[in-house]
C-alpha cells in the first residue's frame, strides 16, 4: 500500500508548479409528435453464456510480449500443471504450476491461476491441462492491441451521418449518404434546419447533444493524456492531412454540433430524432425532427466545444477560435435563462473548459463554486471527472487547496479500485462475477487519469487485467468488445474503451 498523504503532496507540487493562488403549450402537431422516435439511453446488454465454456480462460485477443500473462482455471477438480502450446506445431513451449485462489461455497468450483509470463516469443498459442482440456487460441506479439485500438477509434467513422461511406474506407459498412433531408422542428413545423452530419448514436440514427458532448470530451481526454498513440493513418478520408485522425473524426461531429446552435441567440437544440416511414431509419425517406432547445444541451455544447477549441488550436487557429466563440455564446444563453443558481456537473465542466481555453475569471468563479462545496463527492460521474481533470491541468490561476482536495479524492478512488481488484476472481474492480461493463470502463478511465500522473505499475496491471476480462477472461469466456453487440458497438462505451486502450498502448511503448 502506498502512503497516500505523502504521494498527494508530491503530486500536487508537481501538477501545480507555476500556478498562483486564486483570490478571494401544446402544439398543433400532436399527431406528428406521436410518430417521433424519442432518444433512448444506451442499452444495458446481457450476454448469453456460450453452450460450452472452457475451463481455461484467457484473453482471446492475446498478450504483449513483455506483459504479465495469467490464465484463470475453473472447475471442481484441478490438475497440478498446465502447458502452453504453440498452435501450429502443438509443441509445448512452457510448463507451469497452478496456484489455488479460492473455492465457491455454492458451486464448489475452484478458481486457480497459471502464470505464463515467461512466454515472450511472438506467435499463436493455446493452453492445455489435464481434466480441463484446452483454452481458446491467443496471440503473443509486440503490437497485439494496436489493431483493436485503431478499430475502436474508427467506429465513429462508420457512424458518420449525411455522407457516403465508400468501400475504400468502410468496407462492408459502405453506404450512400443518409438523413440528408431538412429536419423539422418538433415545436414549430414551419421551421426547418440542416441537421445532417455528425455521428449516429444508435441504429435509428438518433443524435442527442448531451451524449455527443460527453463522448467527444471523453475521446479528447484520451488524446490529451496520450497524444503519442494517435496516428494520422487510421484509414479515414482525412488520413494523411497532418492532423491526428481522432481529431479529424471529432471535428466531423463538432461540425454537426455547430449546426445545432441558433446563431442569433446562442441557444442549442437538444438533438435529432428520426422516424422511418418504410421501416428503414437510414433511408432518405426517413423523417427527421429537431428536438427543442435545452439549457442542459447548451452546457454540454459549451463543454465540448471549449475542450475541442483548446486542443485543436495548434492545427487550425481560426476554426478553434470559432468553436470557442460558439461555446461562449451557448454559455451566455444558459446564464440568461437559467433559474436554478446551483452549479451542476455540466455547468462545472463547461466552466472549467471555458476557463482553461479563454482565461476569463468569470468562468473560474463558477468552477470553484462546485469545487468549494466538494460536489464531486456526491456527483461523481464522467462529466464531473472531465471537469476536475481540466481544472487541475489549466495553466491559469487556480485554487491550490481545491486542487489538492480533488487530487486526494482521485487518489482515494484509485486505491478503492485497486483494493477490490486485488482479490477479485478476474482481477476486476467489480464486486460481482458478471460486472457492468459501463461502470468498469468508467473506473478504468479514472485509473488511467491517476496512472498518467504518477505512472504506477500496479495501476497499469489492473487496467490491462480489465482488457483481459473484456476479451474473454471472464465467467462466460465471452468477448465483450468485438461482438456485434459488444462494447465497440455502444456509442459511449467505445469512447471509454479508447481511453483505456490508449493508456495500455502508451505504457507498452
Amino acid at each position: 500500500m502506498k502512503t497516500v498523504g505523502i504521494l498527494t503532496a508530491l503530486l500536487c507540487m508537481l501538477l501545480l508548479a507555476g500556478c498562483e493562488e486564486e483570490f478571494p403549450a401544446e402544439t398543433a402537431t400532436q399527431q406528428t409528435e406521436d410518430m417521433i422516435t424519442s432518444m433512448e439511453a444506451e442499452p444495458v446488454l446481457s450476454y448469453e453464456v456460450p453452450k460450452s465454456v472452457p475451463g481455461i480462460l484467457v484473453n482471446q485477443l492475446g498478450y504483449t510480449t513483455g506483459s504479465s500473462k495469467v490464465a484463470v482455471f475453473r472447475g471442481r477438480e484441478m490438475p497440478e500443471q498446465f502447458y502452453v502450446k504453440e498452435e501450429s506445431s502443438q509443441k509445448i513451449v512452457y510448463t507451469g504450476t497452478l496456484e489455488i485462489k479460492k473455492q465457491d461455497s455454492v458451486s464448489k468450483e475452484v478458481s486457480c491461476y497459471g502464470d505464463f509470463s515467461a512466454v515472450i516469443s511472438p506467435g499463436v498459442y493455446y493452453i492445455e491441462a489435464p481434466i480441463l482440456g484446452r483454452s481458446y487460441s491467443f496471440e503473443i506479439g509486440e503490437a497485439v492491441y494496436a489493431p483493436l485500438f485503431d478499430e475502436a477509434c474508427k467506429q465513429y467513422y462508420y457512424n458518420r451521418c449525411g455522407m457516403t461511406l465508400t468501400e475504400e474506407y468502410a468496407g462492408d459498412g459502405a453506404h450512400n449518404a443518409c438523413h440528408t433531408a431538412k429536419a423539422v422542428s418538433q415545436t414549430d413545423t414551419s421551421l426547418t434546419l440542416d441537421a445532417s452530419g455528425g455521428w449516429h448514436q444508435d441504429e435509428k440514427g438518433q443524435k442527442n447533444m448531451m451524449t455527443a458532448a460527453r463522448t467527444v470530451s471523453t475521446l479528447l481526454l484520451a488524446y490529451e493524456l496520450y497524444p503519442q498513440v494517435f496516428s494520422d493513418n487510421c484509414g479515414i478520408p482525412e488520413s494523411g492531412n497532418g492532423v491526428p485522425d481522432i481529431l479529424d473524426e471529432i471535428k466531423y461531429e463538432i461540425d454537426w454540433m455547430l449546426k445545432m446552435q441558433q446563431q442569433e441567440s446562442g441557444a442549442v437544440y437538444a438533438g435529432v430524432s428520426v422516424y422511418a416511414k418504410s421501416g428503414d431509419a437510414s433511408s432518405k425517406a426517413a423523417e427527421i425532427y429537431v428536438e427543442p432547445i435545452s439549457l442542459d444541451a447548451g452546457k454540454a455544447f459549451a463543454m465540448a466545444l471549449a475542450k475541442f477549441s483548446y486542443l485543436y488550436q495548434n492545427y487550425d487557429t481560426v476554426y478553434a477560435t470559432n468553436c470557442l466563440k460558439a461555446a461562449d455564446r451557448a454559455w451566455k444563453y444558459v446564464e440568461l435563462n437559467e433559474n436554478n443558481k446551483e452549479t451542476d456537473e455540466w455547468e462545472f465542466a463547461a466552466a472549467a473548459e471555458l476557463y482553461r481555453a479563454s482565461g476569463q475569471t468569470s468562468y473560474s468563479a463558477h468552477a470553484t463554486r462546485f469545487l468549494r462545496e466538494k460536489k464531486y463527492e456526491t456527483v461523481w460521474n464522467e462529466t464531473t471527472m472531465l471537469g476536475c481533470v481540466t481544472y487541475l491541468s489549466t495553466k491559469h490561476v487556480v485554487n491550490t487547496t481545491y486542487c489538492e482536495n480533488v487530487m486526494n479524492y482521485l487518489m482515494a478512488k484509485a486505491e478503492d479500485i485497486s483494493y477490490v481488484a486485488r482479490d477479485a476472481v478476474y482481477f476486476t474492480a467489480g464486486t460481482k462475477e458478471q460486472d457492468n461493463d459501463t461502470q468498469l470502463l468508467f473506473e478504468m478511465m479514472c485509473l488511467s487519469v491517476v496512472n498518467h500522473i504518477i505512472s504506477n505499475h500496479e495501476y497499469e496491471t489492473i487496467i490491462e487485467n480489465h482488457l483481459h476480462y473484456f476479451t474473454g477472461r471472464n465467467i462466460t469466456a465471452y468477448n465483450h468488445i468485438s461482438d456485434p453487440v459488444g462494447i465497440m458497438k455502444q456509442f459511449e462505451s467505445d469512447a471509454k474503451l479508447v481511453v483505456m486502450l490508449s493508456g495500455i498502448l502508451y505504457n507498452g511503448r
